[in-house]
């Protein structure tokens, strides 16, 4: 149930930055969508707990803050897997980045 909850909650939080974050979209429909939901919730689970650890030093001198840049790197390399995600800048795909984040953080109860 966890999966499809956090599945549900990259759809939502891809869908509103496109819709509320200028210069960040995802290209066709809702098929288009779910496929880039999915692959952010296998990079997700896959890919940022080797990063965290990499990384563990930095987060901990940020005191969390350089979370940010690692989702940040988990959606521009989503965007690079599906070609789905057109990010115009890097405030586009900071802003695009922390609603996601804000989405997926409200979402974790129900997972």
């Amino acid at each position: 149930m966890g999966i499809i909850i956090g599945l549900i909650a990259n759809i939502l939080g891809l869908y509103l930055a496109e819709s509320w974050v200028p210069g960040f979209s995802v290209m066709g429909g809702w098929k288009e969508l779910f496929v880039t939901g999915l692959v952010l919730g296998i990079l997700n689970w896959i890919l940022r707990p080797i990063i965290k650890l990499v990384t563990f030093p930095l987060i901990a001198l940020s005191l969390g803050l350089f979370l940010i840049v690692i989702n940040a790197i988990i959606i521009w390399l989503t965007s690079q897997f599906t070609g789905f995600i057109t990010i115009e800048n890097y405030i586009a795909l900071l802003w695009a980045t922390l609603l996601i984040s804000i989405i997926n953080l409200l979402a974790k109860p129900f997972k």
